[in-house]
C-alpha cells in the first residue's frame, strides 16, 4: 500500500513547483547577495573607513583606542540560518485561502529549501508568547520538511495577555553562538522592548526582519456598532464602526504601528519585508533581491 503524503511534504512539493524552482533559477549569481553571505569567521580588526557596515564595529577595541575599529570576516562556504517564528494568535487572521500563518510557514520552506539546496543548515525557533522551543539546525529536505512539520502542529491557544517579542530575541542571543543569518517573521503585534535586543543580536548576527499581514488588518467596513476582539488579549471592545472619527483613528493608529516598525529596523541597519497574504512570492522576493543587490553596489561605490 502506498504511503500517502504528509502535510508537510505537500506544502513543500506544492512550493518546490510553484516557487522554489522558479526562483532557484531566476536567483543565480545574485543567491549570495540575497541571504548576504553570512556564516563568516573572524579574520582581524582595524580601523573604521567610511562606508563601513557599522554592525561591524568592535565596540569594546572602539572604547580602548577611542577611534572606531571594526571587525573583518572569511566568508566560509556554508550559512548556518535561524528563522525565529512567531506563532502567537494574532498570526490565525486572514482571509479563507491564506492566513498569516499560512503565508509564514511558506515563506520559511522557501528560504529554507533554497538554503539547504546548496548545503546550508537551518535550525528555527518557535514562539507562541510563552516558552519558546527550539528546532537545533541540520540539512538537507528532511530538515525542511521538520521545520514545516514544526510549525503545523504549533500550538497559538492564548497563554499569556500579549505577546512579548522579547523573549524570542532573548532565547535566540542565548543559543545562537556562531554568526549565523537570522530571519524574524512576526506581524508584530507586540509589547515594547523588543526593539534594544533586536540591536544587540544584530551586532553578532545578520538579521532580516520579515512581516507578515493580511491588507483587511488596516481597513474596518462600516458596519455599525460591532464587538471587536484582541487576538493577542482576547479582549473585547463595543465599537461603532460608522463612526468618521473611529475610521480616521482607525487607520491613523496602523500606519504609526507600522512607520514605528520600519523606523526601528532602519535605526539598526536591517532590512525589512513585508508581505501580504494576497502576495505573489516570486515577486516579492526577487524585489527584496534587487534591492539589496542594489544597495550593496551602493556601498561598495562608497568604498572606492
Amino acid at each position: 500500500m502506498q504511503k500517502l503524503p504528509t502535510k508537510a511534504e505537500q506544502v513543500l512539493d506544492r512550493l518546490d513547483w510553484t516557487v522554489i524552482r522558479r526562483l532557484d533559477g531566476l536567483l543565480q549569481g545574485d543567491y549570495r547577495t540575497f541571504f548576504q553571505g553570512f556564516g563568516l569567521d573572524f579574520a582581524d580588526i582595524r580601523e573604521y573607513q567610511y562606508g563601513d557596515d557599522v554592525r561591524t564595529l568592535d565596540w569594546n577595541v572602539t572604547a580602548r583606542m577611542a577611534t572606531p575599529y571594526v571587525r573583518r570576516y572569511h566568508e566560509d562556504r556554508d550559512i548556518t540560518a535561524w528563522f525565529l517564528l512567531d506563532l502567537s494568535p494574532s498570526v490565525e487572521f486572514g482571509n479563507p485561502e491564506r492566513r498569516k500563518r499560512d503565508l509564514l510557514t511558506d515563506c520559511t520552506a522557501i528560504l529554507a529549501r533554497l538554503l539547504t539546496r546548496r548545503g546550508n543548515k537551518v535550525g528555527s525557533i518557535l514562539f507562541d508568547g510563552s516558552v519558546p522551543v527550539l528546532r537545533p539546525p541540520g540539512v538537507g529536505r528532511k530538515q525542511v520538511l521538520t521545520l514545516i512539520q514544526d510549525i503545523e502542529e504549533y500550538s497559538t491557544e492564548r497563554t499569556v495577555p500579549e505577546t512579548d517579542l522579547s523573549i524570542l530575541l532573548e532565547a535566540a542571543a542565548m543559543v545562537i553562538h556562531r554568526r549565523s543569518l537570522i530571519f524574524l517573521m512576526s506581524d508584530f503585534y507586540s509589547v515594547p522592548g523588543w526593539e534594544r535586543i533586536l540591536g544587540q543580536l544584530s551586532i553578532k548576527h545578520e538579521v532580516t526582519g520579515i512581516r507578515v499581514y493580511d491588507p483587511e488588518e488596516s481597513r474596518l467596513p462600516p458596519l455599525g456598532l460591532v464587538w471587536i476582539e484582541d487576538a493577542e488579549t482576547g479582549e473585547q471592545v463595543l465599537l461603532d464602526s460608522n463612526s468618521k472619527t473611529f475610521q480616521k483613528n482607525f487607520s491613523r493608529i496602523n500606519e504609526e504601528r507600522i512607520l514605528n516598525l520600519e523606523r526601528t529596523f532602519r535605526s539598526w541597519g536591517l532590512d525589512l519585508l513585508s508581505l501580504s497574504t494576497d502576495a505573489d512570492l516570486v515577486r516579492e522576493l526577487l524585489r527584496f533581491s534587487g534591492f539589496r543587490k542594489l544597495r550593496a553596489g551602493h556601498a561598495t561605490r562608497r568604498k572606492t
